[in-house]
């Protein structure tokens, strides 16, 4: 089972262990085995994140997940060392993670699930009042989403709940950059034209 149902002290325990230097990447072309527990740590909540908020229902995000993790380890097998040391792991593992979803969501209707994730600085136990009207925001907020083209979708949560740049977004994707611009400025009108004017996205 993916390690995101740890604990909030396990994951903090795991996020304090010492690392070697050097890159993940370059640490990885080094020891594959040894290393993509690493990877996993590092990468798991925000592929888990993203593929919820793509349309999978948690125990469907985590499923797909695992299977991202096991296709990306058996890819870096049959790579070689230099390879490896190139990649850039995050928006790699993010395509990989998408692959995998539409393999399982063909023909399937989607219900987007957002996860909770307060901003930095957030009161993290807001009132019964404020919860309140923020569970109302993320249900329309899941509504709206729900509504655009996946790739659109894709698109605006990559850039804006996971902050990738539009050239990170493209690899990921595998679309233009240009594409990905329009993609990123229509799903925005979209979600604004359905949640109202007032509603900042």
């Amino acid at each position: 089972m993916i390690a995101h149902t740890a604990t909030r002290d396990e994951d903090l325990a795991v996020s304090r262990r010492p690392r070697p230097a050097g890159s993940l990447a370059e640490r990885l072309a080094e020891d594959l085995d040894g290393v993509f527990e690493d990877v996993v740590v590092e990468h798991q909540h925000a592929l888990f994140a993203f593929v919820a908020g793509l349309g999978g229902d948690p125990g469907q995000a985590e499923e797909v997940v695992q299977d991202a993790f096991v296709r990306a380890h058996r890819a870096l097998t049959g790579y070689p060392p230099e390879r490896v040391r190139e990649l850039r792991l995050r928006p790699w593992l993010f395509r990989i993670a998408l692959n995998a979803l539409r393999n399982r969501l063909r023909g399937r209707r989607v219900q987007l699930v957002l996860l909770d994730q307060p901003p930095d600085g957030a009161d993290p136990a807001p009132g019964p009042e404020t919860e309140a009207m923020r569970r109302a925001d993320r249900a329309r907020l899941g509504q709206a989403l729900v509504c655009l083209p996946q790739e659109q979708r894709a698109a605006v949560l990559l850039r804006f709940a996971h902050d990738l740049g539009y050239a990170r977004i493209a690899e990921v994707l595998d679309r233009p950059v240009g594409t990905v611009k329009s993609d990123v400025h229509r799903g925005l009108v979209a979600l604004r034209r359905r949640m109202g004017a007032e509603v900042e996205v």
